[in-house]
């Protein structure tokens, strides 16, 4: 049908079509969901615009969505224009509706019809269809899944399709990147998934990289075009790995502290340390669990954390007590109201004499941006936890009263950021109490 508008179908076009059309013994679609990412100018939408014209001949209901108004605009256009180049007349045999942000293609010999919308936390609601497309789903968000993604359970043979890009530092979709992770590691039964990318950040101005991962260089993408697109190759390493090679990045670049910055202080040595330990304790606010850590002075002046544990709540506090026990410790910070009181009596009936410092609001806005001082000026160490990385690298700033403070918040699903806030509130208790001995001096 695509190929009878003059335009010609790629073979990986071909193929792809093949596995999103697929149907089983009943007929049904063998996948109810199928997204895929491509690099970019690849001709990945094309795929859309062919499996909305299909379903628009044969009867289909179909909602076809997209991040930007002039994106679901030109896709309507290249539709209409499509389908009268395959020999369909408007007013004969389709009619449309071309209001900007309303745009509407409506099959006259039957029931067939595409709405062509812009994304938003409400649209969709109350109607229903049999196909939905989500375009440019890299920016596809979790508030417009809700409203969007029960459109087609009414539908006898629903199925719902996504594609895009990698996800960039100005991208706020989450959907598409839990989607491929789901798809990839085995789950979801009636779900499909395609890409062509790298595994990990690589040279970008590789030839033989591009036509790995560019399905469509040699026919409408050219090496001159790749070549002119890239940037230097010393400062655009990762979005350009990201945009031409299809590169998938296991950490968020949205998150307050990056991968890189917080591996840059880690060590492989074994510090030699104070005697002196501070403890971090966070009640989380999200999840019933919490969060210990530590720190300590350093020989060369610097602080060394490490996060010790996290644990549910109602594991009780007898694990923590058996740290705070030390006889090294010097300080405790205790944060959050579930906790506070309770961990504090059980420290005072354990028998240990120093009393917890529980932080008011500025105190705690202060250890954060005390902790991310120390970051960027690299006066904080640490060995290496992966999970502690995780949770650094995919963190993002949580407004905290109305001066402009800021804790933290976690933009990875599954990640406790109590413990980033335990370790925090740990290096704040070492840096504001550890005060430098003074030799005396006597003088007549």
């Amino acid at each position: 049908m695509y190929n009878k508008s003059g335009r010609t179908a790629q073979q990986w076009q071909e193929l792809m079509m093949y596995d999103i059309m697929a149907v089983d013994g009943e007929g049904l679609w063998r996948h109810m969901k199928f997204g895929w990412s491509i690099p970019r100018r690849n001709g990945k939408s094309e795929l859309l615009i062919m499996r909305s014209i299909w379903g628009l001949l044969h009867g289909e209901s179909i909602l076809y969505t997209a991040h930007r108004t002039s994106t679901s605009h030109s896709v309507w256009e290249k539709a209409t224009s499509l389908l009268a180049k395959m020999g369909y007349r408007e007013k004969e045999d389709f009619k449309t509706a071309k209001q900007f942000g309303l745009e509407r293609i409506e099959w006259l010999g039957g029931e067939g019809l595409i709405n062509f919308r812009t994304r938003s936390s409400k649209g969709g609601l109350g109607e229903g269809y049999d196909l939905l497309i989500i375009d440019e789903a890299q920016e596809y968000t979790t508030d417009q899944e809700t409203a969007l993604k029960y459109i087609v359970t009414d539908s006898r043979n629903p199925q719902t399709l996504m594609c895009g890009t990698p996800p960039t530092v100005v991208s706020a979709g989450t959907v598409f990147t839990k989607y491929r992770k789901t798809t990839v590691t085995g789950g979801g039964n009636d779900d499909g998934w395609a890409e062509w990318s790298v595994p990990a950040l690589t040279n970008a101005h590789d030839p033989e990289l591009w036509y790995q991962t560019n399905p469509s260089l040699g026919t409408i993408l050219t090496e001159r075009k790749i070549r002119s697109e890239l940037g230097d190759p010393q400062d655009a390493q990762v979005d350009d790995n990201i945009q031409r090679l299809g590169l998938w990045l296991t950490y968020n670049q949205k998150s307050a502290i990056s991968k890189g910055e917080w591996q840059a202080l880690c060590i492989t040595e074994k510090p030699q340390l104070s005697h002196e330990l501070f403890f971090g304790v966070k009640y989380a606010k999200a999840t019933d669990n919490v969060s210990l850590a530590v720190a300590a002075k350093t020989a060369d002046g610097k602080v060394f954390v490490e996060a010790i544990d996290c644990r549910p709540v109602r594991e009780g506090n007898d694990w923590i007590i058996a740290y705070l026990r030390n006889p090294h410790m010097r300080e405790t910070v205790i944060d959050g109201a579930g906790g506070q009181s309770l961990l504090a009596a059980d420290m005072k009936n354990a028998g240990i004499r120093r009393k917890p410092i529980l932080p008011k609001v500025s105190e705690v806005i202060t250890s954060a941006a005390s902790f991310e001082r120390g970051i960027f000026a690299q006066t904080i160490c640490h060995a290496e936890q992966p999970s502690l990385e995780q949770v650094v690298a995919n963190c993002e700033h949580r407004a905290i009263s109305s001066g402009g403070g800021y804790g933290y918040t976690s933009i990875l699903e599954g990640a406790d950021i109590s413990l980033l806030e335990a370790v925090a509130l740990a290096h704040w208790a070492c840096v504001n109490t550890v005060k430098e001995k003074k030799i005396q001096k006597v003088s007549w």
